[in-house]
């Protein structure tokens, strides 16, 4: 993966990542080909994540009026093993970005399921942050929101919240029902534990009745991660013989 270019280059700042246990059955339709549902403890998680996208680059160029942005998605997990190496992913349920232009190129290139819509943020990082992402979609302004305390740091090695936030490679089905997998690089982030967090949205109107029911009451992980420097590089199809060969749950 070395070798490849970069396709895209930024920071990503200040992630409110709100997560809740999920009935694997739920997820199963957003698993790629070639990947499985990846579990902490036996337990599927779908998170909600809002952040800043800071100086972004494409091809190394910088894109006037669409360098600084804010986006939220909904996520859950997937892993796929190549070679002995276990790949930890995530995959998009749905994105949403302010700009048409974002949107527009994720869904070419990548076949995402980014929207386009009016957004608005609160980031308030002096000291231990506290952040509110907003967006508008169906006639309705929805609002994640996170404050949090003491210091930040990198989260022990096999916890919940190291589980949330150590996935460096992204997935996603196509059109024709392969998959396509790209290497997301950072360094480890660390981690403010959460004091306060809120979610004003109508979970239904924005992913579906089945979410709402999953999306509720207190989360069992709620995060803000400092961030850093990302790295995205191109998406590569999946050969045709791992298609399908997923690779067992994680325990």
């Amino acid at each position: 993966m070395a070798a490849v270019r970069p396709f895209l280059t930024a920071e990503w700042r200040h992630l409110v990542m709100l997560s809740w246990a999920c009935d694997p059955a739920l997820l199963a339709r957003f698993v790629p080909a070639g990947t499985a549902l990846e579990l902490w403890n036996g337990t599927a998680f779908l998170s909600l994540v809002g952040f800043r996208f800071v100086g972004t680059r494409v091809l190394g160029v910088p894109v006037p009026l669409h360098r600084d942005f804010d986006e939220v998605n909904l996520r859950c997990y997937v892993r796929r093993e190549v070679g002995g190496e276990v790949r930890r992913g995530v995959v998009f349920v749905r994105e949403f970005v302010p700009r048409r232009a974002i949107a527009a190129l994720a869904r070419l290139v990548y076949n995402e399921p980014y929207d386009a819509a009016p957004m608005t943020s609160r980031v308030a990082p002096a000291g231990a942050p506290d952040v509110a992402y907003r967006w508008q979609w169906a006639g309705a302004w929805h609002r994640v929101a996170a404050r949090a305390s003491g210091a930040p740091a990198v989260p022990a090695p096999g916890s919940l919240d190291a589980f949330i936030v150590e996935h460096y490679w992204g997935y996603t089905r196509q059109r024709d029902g392969g998959t396509v997998e790209y290497h997301v690089m950072h360094p480890p982030w660390r981690l403010w534990p959460v004091t306060d967090w809120s979610l004003e949205a109508d979970v239904a109107r924005l992913y579906g009745a089945p979410f709402a029911a999953v999306v509720k009451g207190t989360p069992h992980c709620a995060l803000i991660a400092e961030g850093s420097a990302v790295t995205v590089y191109r998406p590569e199809r999946i050969p045709a013989s791992a298609d399908g060969a997923a690779a067992g749950a994680a325990a």
